[in-house]
């Protein structure tokens, strides 16, 4: 299976094309309240490499950001690109948006969809049995996340969340 990736910025003259798996990046002025905007869409492999291929993913469309937003960006794409591979089915599709809005500050949307599941999605992140390896993903994305969804179908299922950190107080105003 090949794996595409292509990124898109909101800056013209950043045009980069490079081959299989490695980012494309393509000019784009479709954002007209953001200064930057860039982003990231790839398809994730079906197994078990793919929390780890959206958290490499996830690393290059947030390269220079503040640790802590990546490090939660990181595990949300992670627990996402899990929960796809866990309960829907090929293809798996991560999009990472980043965006600078013009009064300062960054948000950051993370969405995994996939092909569909046969099974109704949870109302609400239903709580991990006492010790169980595993049923913490949602838990986890709406500690994290500032907004988050998830709509889940049999044709096709997106989890969608938000990131955001306010704008830095400039020099002039400490």
């Amino acid at each position: 299976m090949r794996h595409r990736t292509s990124t898109y910025r909101s800056r013209p003259g950043s045009v980069l094309e490079r081959e299989a798996g490695q980012p494309a990046s393509l000019a784009r002025q479709d954002d007209v309240d953001s200064a930057d905007a860039t982003t990231l869409i790839t398809d994730l492999p079906y197994g078990p490499k793919a929390a780890e291929i959206a958290r490499k993913a996830v690393t290059v469309a947030l390269h220079g950001i503040e640790v802590d937003l990546l490090d939660d960006a990181r595990l949300i794409s992670s627990e996402l690109a899990t929960n796809a591979f866990a309960s829907g089915r090929p293809p798996l599709v991560l999009c990472v948006d980043r965006t600078t809005p013009t009064t300062g500050g960054l948000e950051v949307e993370i969405t995994v969809t996939d092909g569909g599941c046969s099974r109704p999605g949870p109302a609400s992140p239903p709580a991990p049995e006492g010790e169980a390896e595993s049923g913490r993903g949602l838990v986890i994305v709406e500690a994290l996340a500032d907004a988050w969804s998830l709509t889940i179908d049999t044709d096709g299922s997106r989890a969608w969340c938000r990131l955001t950190r306010g704008p830095r107080p400039s020099a002039a105003s400490t």
